[in-house]
Parts: structure tokens; sequence; C-alpha cells
């Protein structure tokens, strides 16, 4: 059961909520995406109406304004623009509130009347929080006495109660200034994300075989039609460019401000913006597999991976609290007990401490900070899964790269035929075994043969793929063997390596040694660029790959890789993976192949390459690499490292910051101004700290 909690925004509430929900007797377990403001309950049976009624009503106990309707893929766009007006009434409050409070330390320090202060403080103190005080009595009676509404409400009547009219209402108006300011940065924040679910296709226009357009729901578009996107128009679906070349807009999926060139024929990502004319698609993906439909699932979700720091934060709120409560009670009862009677002057220290015994600057601040973390990351084409995340990659020191499609373009060329004399059946021969290949290797052998002698694919082979070595085929009755050095061996045919660059593909038929084709790959633009960067990270960095020594340390040296490892199977991939994980902090892989997705997952994060990566790819990693960009690796170490650096600011800050005036208000040093600062002051700061982390530009 999945729920969207409109108007969800106090992070410590959200948890409470979560608490509550999982602990019903029919719900197996519960999560909360603060961010998204998705509840996700598993009940232990069927999901029921009565299950649905009984979260409502815990939710509606413990944040009465938040309204739950069932999750959409996609929540309402509206949302935003219905919660404005209530923004504005805040600021009209907070602005009245603040002026008859200033009117009334006029009256009572200047002028000196006494009467005519208390009125104009206790207008300013109900003006500013007669919600909190009326939600402080509605908790009262249902027995919520640790709810931050109730404790603010007796520290500041306890203020008024004891004399102290200014305290009590100032107290009341910075607190409502705190949280505007902390729903402010939250919404913000989900803005910054929500400019992904701009990319989310309203409809799309399909083309009939008799020419008539009709515009349709993205969901009911189907593999092979024909969609029409005009100029200006976002593409809704992944799709094959029928029409003559065009020009599109990537910026919102890879962060390039460049435009990108599509040839006819060439796979056309959904979430682009067409550029040039009208365009016409034979649809390639459904949408629930579509680029688009993946980079929501992925953001939407992104919050639900919490980092340590994020888990310590919500166990620690829960004991944090009562605690600090607990002391306040003792502050204030056991010097009355030892003095025998009632005092103002023993019951101030622990109003302080009531005041600061809301956890909020940590619970809101160490998330967000993640959040913006991620949502800097995407406006750089690079989607991160979660907060843990950021912290594997904080922690790595050792980065390993598959080669081909990761460190070099995957755009292979035959080179040479080797013997020439026979280079015609030689490459014919090849082309025919590796019919049924999507290799890169492959398929620039097809590539070649049909330039050369056109289409003599069309004849039915039998083929059987031999993972990490070839292809074994029957053609004209006999058995051809197209692949590496290990696939010879494998079948007794003798053939040597030749030393040079590039990829090898040997070629025997009937057992018989024909030759080989060397086929040559380009490294990357900015490959060795990134490596240079990872290595001011003081990062080890390691390319695996199942190529051959000559070619892999070729484009190992080109690269500056630290150590090369080649002519590996996937699974030995793997094994030196976890060789490596022994000795290191920890290690990250940047892959784009379907046989990379075991080392992906083995790995403490893992890069897919998405733009040309497979499926497998990218749901075995934790992040992706929208456009192939190597230096995009480097630019999320660094995203990764400035939010690391703020979480710990924070959580350092505000502990150290509360724990002082908790001890300085337990000894009367710290009056309740300071407890304010300690709740109010320390949440707005550690709020607009954490949105740093969304403001991250790459240095290039």
């Amino acid at each position: 059961m999945e729920l969207l909690l409109n108007g969800l925004d106090c992070a410590h509430c959200a948890e409470k909520i979560r608490c509550e929900v999982e602990n019903l007797p029919e719900v197996e377990r519960a999560e909360m995406n603060f961010m998204a403001k998705k509840l996700t309950v598993q009940p232990k049976g069927e999901v029921s109406e009565e299950l649905f009624e009984r979260v409502c009503k815990i939710v509606s106990e413990i944040e009465p304004d938040v309204s739950v309707t069932e999750y959409g893929k996609y929540p309402e766009k509206k949302e935003a623009d219905e919660e404005e007006p209530d923004g504005k009434v805040m600021i009209i409050r907070i602005i009245l509130s603040a002026v008859l409070a200033a009117a009334g330390i006029i009256f009572e320090h200047i002028v000196g009347n006494e009467i005519a202060a208390l009125v104009l403080l206790l207008l300013a103190y109900l003006t500013a929080g007669y919600d909190v005080l009326w939600l402080a009595v509605k908790n009262l009676f249902r027995g919520k006495m640790l709810d931050e509404h109730f404790l603010m409400a007796v520290a500041s009547a306890g203020a008024f109660a004891i004399g102290e009219y200014a305290e009590g209402a100032v107290v009341m108006l910075l607190y409502q200034i705190g949280e505007y300011f902390q729903d402010y940065a939250v919404e913000k924040s989900r803005k910054s994300i929500a400019g992904l679910m701009e990319l989310r296709p309203d409809s799309a226009s399909v083309k009939s075989a008799d020419g008539k357009i009709q515009r349709v729901s993205p969901e009911n578009v189907r593999v092979g039609d024909v969609i029409v996107v005009a100029p200006g128009e976002r593409v809704p679906l992944d799709g094959v460019l029928l029409s003559a070349d065009c020009s599109a807009d990537t910026s919102a999926l890879t962060g390039e401000s460049v435009p990108r060139t599509f040839r006819r024929g060439e796979e056309v990502m959904s979430g682009v913006i067409n550029q040039s004319a009208v365009m016409e698609l034979e649809v390639s993906r459904e949408y629930g597999q579509s680029t688009v439909a993946r980079i929501l699932e992925m953001v939407e979700n992104a919050s639900a991976r919490k980092a340590p720091a994020e888990s310590f934060i919500t166990k620690f709120a829960r004991f944090y609290t009562p605690c600090v409560v607990a002391a306040a009670v003792l502050l204030a009862v056991i010097p009355m007990i030892i003095d025998g009677g009632f005092s103002a002057e023993r019951l101030y220290p622990a109003l302080s401490f009531l005041v600061v015994s809301c956890p909020c600057a940590l619970v809101i601040s160490v998330p967000l900070s993640y959040f913006g973390g991620i949502g800097g990351a995407s406006k750089n084409g690079i989607l991160i899964k979660g907060g843990s995340v950021i912290d594997a990659l904080c922690k790595a020191d050792t980065v390993v790269f598959d080669k081909t499609g990761t460190l070099t373009e995957g755009v292979f060329e035959v080179t040479e035929i080797v013997p020439a004399e026979n280079a015609d059946r030689i490459l014919t021969l090849c082309a025919k075994a590796e019919r049924f290949s999507t290799h890169p290797a492959a398929l620039s052998v097809k590539r070649k043969a049909e330039e050369r002698f056109g289409d003599i694919l069309s004849e039915d082979i039998s083929s059987e793929e031999l993972s990490g070595m070839g292809v074994k085929a029957d053609i004209d009755g006999k058995t051809v063997l197209a692949g590496n050095k290990r696939l010879m061996d494998k079948f007794g045919v003798v053939c040597e390596n030749p030393e040079k660059a590039g990829t090898v593909i040997h070629l025997s038929e009937g057992g018989k040694y024909l030759g080989y084709i060397l086929i040559s790959d380009r490294i990357k633009p900015r490959s060795a660029e990134a490596v240079k960067r990872l290595k001011q990270f003081n990062m080890k960095t390691v390319m695996l790959t199942g190529d051959r020594e000559a070619a892999a340390r070729e484009i190992g040296e080109k690269a500056g890789i630290d150590k090369v490892y080649s002519g590996l199977m996937p699974d030995q991939k793997a094994s030196i993976l976890e060789e490596l994980q022994k000795d290191a902090k920890g290690v990250i892989f940047a892959g784009d192949g379907i046989n990379d997705a075991p080392v992906l997952m083995a790995a403490d994060a893992g890069f897919a390459m998405g733009g040309i990566g497979s499926d497998a790819a990218i749901e075995a990693a934790d992040a992706v690499i929208m456009d192939d960009d190597p230096m995009k690796i480097a630019y999320a170490m660094d995203i990764s490292a400035k939010t690391g650096r703020i979480v710990k600011q924070n959580i350092v800050f505000a502990l150290a910051v509360k724990l002082a005036v908790l001890i300085l208000a337990a000894v009367r040093i710290a009056n309740m101004w300071a407890a304010v600062f300690a709740d109010v002051g320390v949440s707005m700061l550690a709020v607009l700290n954490a949105m740093r982390a969304g403001r991250y530009k790459p240095n290039q």
C-alpha cells in the first residue's frame, strides 16, 4: 500500500508516523520517504480498507493538517500551488506578531506600562502560536505529551506564568519563523528533484497507418508504434529515428548544455527536447521500461536507501526528546523538593530544557543534505540511488574500470584481416557466425561485411554464444568458431595471438584455422582527464577487461591507469574485485555491459554507463552516468565528498550547541534566548547548510 501524505513537512513527525504504522499488528513493515511524502506499508495479509483507515487515523493524530491519498506514480504538480496561500498567511502572522512583540517590549522597558506590555505581548504570542497551542491541547488529550507542539506550548506558557512575558512571546515567534524557513527549505529541495518530474510526458502523438495522428496516454503506446514529436516538444518514449537527422536538447538527462545530433536509425531517448524539424520515431520500449520512467523511479526511490548517518539520527531522535524532557522535570522538581516550595527561579532552567528538547535540526538537515547531494548530481547527469551510495563513495579509495564502453568509446572498426589473400572468406564467415551477437566487436564485423558484400545475413544459421569466448555456428554443414584464443584452445584449434593493439577475433572452419580479424577501439576523449581527477582524490585506479594484454595495456597507458588486468572472464572480474576489497576501504566499479552486472553488484558502489549501458547493468548499479562520460564519476566523488562534509558539520554543530546550552541552562548561565537559538537557530543554520549540497557545479 503506497500512500501520498500531502502537506507533510516535519521529518520528526514523519518518522513517528512510520513507527506507529509499523507497530500495527497487521503490518509487516512500513517505510517513509519524507522527501517524496510517500508512505509504503507492507501488510501481513491483504491490503484492506480497514488498514487504510487505521493508517489515516494515525496520520491525523500526529499531523492533523496532512491529507492521505493513494500514491500515484507521479504526484500532482498542483500541490505546491495549493500550499502557497498558507505560506502567505504564515508570513502575515509572523510580521504582525513581530510588530506586536516589539511594541510590547517598548512599553515594558521604555514606557514602563506593564499592563499594556502584557496585553501586546499576549496578542503577539497568540497571533504567532494559536495553532501550536490548539494542537498542544489536542495532543494532551491524545496522550502525546512529548510532541514538539506540546513541549513548545508548555515552555512558552511557562515563561508567561513566571513573569517572563517577552521571552514567552518571542520564543513562540522565533519557533514559527524557524518552522517556516524549514518548510521552505524542504519544499525547495523537493522542487530541485521535482524538476525532473517535468520529464514525465502527459501524452504521445501516435501516427496510424493511414497517416492520422492521435494523442494518447504514453502508457497506451506499444512497441513498434510510430510517434510524432513536433519541434519544442519533449520525446515521450524511447524510439528509433525514422525521419531525417535532427538536433535535440539532452540537458535534462545528461546535464550537458550542448545539443546532440541524432542520425536516422539511431535510438532517441525519451526526455530529450526536439530542437529541429518534426521527428518520427518507431517506439522501441514501452513507457514502463523507457529512459524517463526508469529515471523517475530511481529518483523517487533514492531517499529510501538511507545512509548510516540517517539511520543513526532516526534512532537518536527517539531517545533524545524523552531524555531531555525527563531531565527538565528533574531539574524543576528536585530543587523545589529540597527548598520545600515552588520557585519561579528554579522552574526557568527546566523551561529552557523543553525548548531545546526537539531534535528537528538533526532530523531535517541530515536527510536534506543527502537529498540535496542526490539532486545536485541529477542536474549533472548522474543518478545516485540513495544516501547510502554517497557514504560508500566518500569511503572508497579504489576505482575499478571496465574497458570497452567505459574508458573506450565502444565504437569498433575492422583495421586488419590476416591472411589478406583470404580476407573476403574470413570476413564473410565471421559475419555469419556473429549474426545474432550484440557485442560491439561483432557489430563492427557485420557492418564491415555489409559495406563490402551487401546483405549476406538473410540465410538461416544456428549459432551458440559462449560467454567470454565467442560464438560457435553451423554454416554449410561445417562448425565455424569465431572468438578469442580461449575459444580456439577449447576446441583444439592451434593459433597464436598477434602482438598488436586491438581486439582479435580468430576464425576456424571444420577444425581448420583460417586467420583473424583485428578490431580497434578508441579511448574516450575525457578518460585520461577523469583518471587524473580521481587520483587527486588519492584514488587507486584499476582496469579489468576480457581483451588481450596488448590492447588492454595500450588503453591503460593512455588513460593513466595504475594496474591493468586483461584476458578475464566475467567470474574472474568478480574474483579480482573481491581481492581488491580486502585491502581497500571501499571499491567503486564502473562498467556498461550485461556481463558487468555481477561485478557492479559486488562492488561497494557500482556505476553503470547508462547511455549505452544494458538494462541489467543499470538495475545492478548504485549510480547511473547518463551520457557515458567517465568524468562524471569524478564529479560524483566530488559531490559525495561535499555532501559528506555537510552532513558531519550539521551533526557536530547541532549536537555541540544543544549539549552546551543544556549544560549552561542546568547551571543557570544560559537563558531561554540561548535555548531558542539552540532549537530554532540551529535548525535554520543546519537546513541552510544542507541546501548547499544541491548547488554543485563541476569545475570544468
